[in-house]
């Protein structure tokens, strides 16, 4: 430490240090340590401190706790680790041990590991070409909680008509299932492909999340400017580091808007001030080749959203994000940004809506949709896939290696021939594949939910997958 910083500073630190020691023990000697027994200065004194204390702890009152990510601004991992407070880090990393890392013993490691090299494939076999050009501009967008069950998959057509549109105006995955059931699991699997968890969130842990393949990172590589936009908390669940780390170089997120801007919605910004930035980004880009990944926020409890449209407020803030959606396809539509775009939409997760419980099926299937003019025509995929395969396709249909991302699958490779989707819920896992559906309760080591002709089967390959993933996540260093 002593040869990376100079002599005056560690000077100016110790004078630093020296005057906030007396000036605190001066105030605490004259107000809290009288000749006398306690006063009622010293009971006020230390009312007013006791939240003054518990909000400093905490790291403020917005959303999201006091956490190593917070402080992350750089690509190189050890400015980062420059940038943490060393005491923070220590006593953070009591609590954080090698226990933290969920361990599953279903079958013997060879096996599990034969099983899933069967599964999932690292190289591109291209039967089909999706695109018209191999380096189009690309925008992810997350659509917070936006379930199967709100479009045409899966319920009304009516609450997400823009969206149901665009699955005919462009490329749609019809038999898309996400990984997980929260936002920071969904995102790592959207992004690095890498499997979700039953009961623990790898964006949680900077240590590991910090080292898995990203797609901004592969599309940096290839001459990308990446950035993200988020209208809510980047440090809540340590999402900042998870997205520095993998290499989105710039972030935009609630801090960067107006605090009128801030206050619209429960969560952060609304909807449809962040898709005005994103439209905004993408038709004066700063660098092309660009890379935008976007997370919305509308459609999540309380639901608060501008307009009515539906009595009820959850299809209304459904309907609300799919007017956004539209409002911005238009707009774009009408400038020459849209003829070398791709724009790829799909939910972080599903929900809970009525009749549809976790463990329905329909739960969590989710739409994802292709949209733009860097297509080559609309298609409509029927292949059964996971959320996690969006990185290989991605990158497959561009060209560039997808070595890295090992759980993710190109769904358009000739050799993606075994099809199957896994989903992790609070300790459990449900597989589909053509025999049908089946979902395994890890409390009672049962399964709980049979509507496969082989559940047995079903189950077991997922117990190998859960197995196999959660050893390669021990092993990241």
């Amino acid at each position: 430490m002593l040869a990376n910083i100079s002599t005056l500073y560690i000077v100016a630190i110790l004078i630093i240090w020296a005057l906030a020691a007396f000036t605190v023990f001066f105030v605490y000697k004259k107000i809290a340590l009288p000749p006398e027994k306690g006063t009622w200065k010293e009971t006020v004194l230390y009312i007013i401190c006791i939240p003054l204390i518990v909000i400093g702890i905490r790291g403020g009152l917005d959303e999201s706790t006091t956490n190593i990510g917070q402080v992350y601004y750089s690509q190189r991992q050890f400015l980062n680790h420059a940038a943490v407070n060393p005491v923070f880090s220590f006593f953070a990393s009591l609590e954080k041990t090698q226990s933290d890392v969920p361990e599953y013993h279903f079958m013997d490691e060879t096996e599990s590991q034969d099983i899933v090299n069967s599964f999932y494939t690292t190289k591109s076999i291209q039967s089909d070409t999706l695109l018209r050009t191999k380096r189009p501009n690309v925008v992810i967008i997350l659509l917070e909680s936006c379930g199967g069950i709100f479009t045409r998959l899966e319920g009304d057509p009516n609450i997400m008509p823009r969206l149901n549109q665009l699955m005919d105006e462009g490329i749609s995955f019809d038999s898309c299932y996400a990984n997980s059931w929260r936002t920071d699991r969904g995102t790592v699997c959207t992004y690095s492909g890498y499997p979700s968890f039953p009961t623990t969130s790898v964006m949680k842990m900077p240590a590991k999340s910090s080292r898995l393949p990203g797609i901004a990172k592969s599309l940096e590589n290839e001459g990308y400017k990446t950035l993200y936009v988020y209208g809510g908390d980047i440090n809540f669940t340590n999402m900042r580091s998870y997205l520095i780390s993998t290499g989105f170089e710039q972030l935009i997120w609630k801090k960067d808007y107006s605090r009128q801007e801030q206050a619209t919605a429960e969560w952060g910004v609304r909807d449809d001030v962040t898709f005005k930035t994103v439209r905004q980004l993408i038709e004066q880009p700063a660098q092309e080749p660009f890379f935008i990944g976007f997370s919305t926020l509308s459609s999540h409890e309380p639901w608060d959203v501008p307009i009515k449209h539906f009595p009820d407020k959850t299809l209304n803030a459904f309907y609300y994000v799919d007017q956004c959606i539209g409002e911005m396809v238009d707009s774009l539509k009408q400038t020459p940004a849209w003829d070398n775009l791709l724009m790829i939409l799909l939910p972080d997760h599903g929900v809970n809506f009525r009749d549809v419980d976790p463990h329905d099926r329909r739960r969590n299937h989710i739409p994802m949709i292709w949209v733009g003019g860097a297509i080559k025509e609309p298609k409509h995929i029927t292949t059964i896939c996971n959320q996690t395969d969006l990185p290989a396709t991605l990158l497959g249909q561009m060209g560039i290696s997808h070595d890295d991302f090992h759980y993710s699958r190109d769904v358009m490779s000739k050799n993606y021939i075994k099809h199957f989707a896994i989903h992790t819920f609070n300790n459990g896992i449900s597989m589909i594949d053509s025999t049908g559906h089946a979902v395994y309760d890890l409390n009672v080591n049962q399964i709980v939910v049979n509507e496969s002709s082989d559940a047995d089967r079903l189950i077991y390959h997922g117990k190998a997958i859960l197995q196999n993933a959660a050893e390669n996540l021990k092993n990241i260093k």
